[in-house]
């Protein structure tokens, strides 16, 4: 629905540079214009002619959704704006449609431009594989084998069988893009959001997570930060307008665990180096406990019959107020269904997340999300968007 509003819009701008014509036009004669009344010389027909071309192009980059429309289109309304001064009492109309224009192009620049958290993601993106592959490189033939899987316990280690980690490259990073919804208690209306993921590992992971979600068509930019200088979890409505802020020890305690389940969903193969000692409590549940740094988290992982991983609980989780401030322990899962393929690799293309909160809420869904794509050992070059791609099981 989006994208056919994106370009019935896109479509409005093309049309109101297409009327620029009408002033090049009458200026250069090469047409009777009755409807503009007042005179056009070249010069004037010049700057029409131009407005013309920036216009039509900032309307084909909205469509498109080509990184610098927003530039374009900021430009392209002032130029338009700037001759139709010049007309002013007979093209003064457009002045609305310009309005618009630089109201789309200052929402993209706080989305996309130096200060968004789109380019800031990008910033840290490119620091966390520049140091990853400095710091935890593995060789290109260096693969999982079985007897890596020696010291985890059954279900474990049936778990990254299943997943065909046996025979591929050991894990150091993945890229993952989802798409889903989300809301903040039971009773609140969901919002979707799209996302991208980046995750590396070794003796510096970082957790790089860019959301953008849509409140009431109000869009909610969120980026989730965690290195080893510690987490954080900013929102802004519209691109501007702070709404969320979290940060401090209880965020990287809460992320940490957040770490641990990206591990054993996303990246199961990585958990045969992850920092993991393991208790089985039977042939359905495994409990994990997670060190890293000062922070130690435990999590149960629940199997089905054939040991596909299907939950991962902890008591660990944190639950953040609306805005941020205040953490409340609160149990946490997060149920996985839906196997496919990704590439090479076999995961679980559904998940939610869940808090098991005291009543009046009970336990309920915050998050339902489904995993589009996911590469692994990716370089500052790889494409933003991951090759492996979910494929129906054979």
């Amino acid at each position: 629905m989006r994208t056919v509003l994106r370009w019935i819009v896109a479509a409005v701008v093309v049309v109101h540079g297409l009327i620029h014509l009408l002033g090049a036009a009458k200026g250069f004669g090469w047409a009777d214009v009755p409807q503009l009344q007042e005179p056009i010389g070249p010069v004037a027909a010049t700057g029409w002619l131009l407005a013309t071309l920036l216009v039509v192009a900032a309307g084909i980059l909205l469509g498109a959704r080509a990184r610098p429309w927003w530039i374009i289109t900021g430009v392209a309304a002032l130029g338009s704006q700037t001759v139709i001064l010049t007309l002013w009492g007979d093209a003064k109309a457009g002045t609305a449609v310009n309005v618009f224009m630089l109201g789309a192009a200052a929402l993209g620049y706080a989305a996309q431009g130096p200060r968004g958290f789109a380019a800031e993601y990008r910033h840290r993106l490119d620091d966390a594989l520049g140091d990853a592959v400095r710091d935890y490189e593995v060789a290109p033939d260096e693969v999982v084998v079985e007897a890596d899987l020696a010291r985890l316990p059954g279900p474990v280690a049936d778990y990254l069988r299943r997943s065909r980690a046996i025979g591929q490259p050991r894990v150091t990073n993945l890229r993952a893009a989802i798409h889903g919804r989300i809301r903040s208690a039971p009773g609140k209306p969901w919002m979707p959001f799209t996302g991208e993921q980046v995750n590396t590992f070794g003796p510096d992971p970082r957790r790089l997570f860019h959301i953008t979600a849509r409140m009431a068509g109000v869009p909610v930019d969120v980026l989730h930060v965690f290195t080893n200088a510690g987490a954080t979890m900013r929102g802004r409505a519209a691109y501007i307008v702070p709404v969320l802020e979290a940060a401090g020890r209880q965020m990287d305690h809460a992320e940490t665990v957040t770490l641990f389940n990206d591990l054993c969903i996303l990246a199961p193969a990585a958990l045969v180096d992850a920092p993991v000692t393991w208790q089985l409590i039977d042939d359905h549940h495994v409990r994990g406990t997670f060190r890293l740094g000062a922070h130690t988290v435990t999590a149960e992982l629940a199997f089905d019959e054939q040991h596909d991983l299907v939950d991962f609980v902890s008591d660990d989780r944190l639950r953040a107020s609306a805005d941020g401030s205040r953490f409340t322990p609160q149990r946490w899962s997060t149920p996985l269904d839906g196997y496919r393929a990704f590439g090479p690799r076999r995961l679980a293309a559904r998940g939610e997340g869940r808090w098991h909160a005291p009543d009046p809420e009970g336990e309920f869904a915050y998050l339902e999300y489904r995993l589009d794509a996911i590469s692994y050992n990716i370089t500052r070059s790889s494409p933003p968007d991951g090759e492996s791609e979910a494929t129906p099981e054979g």
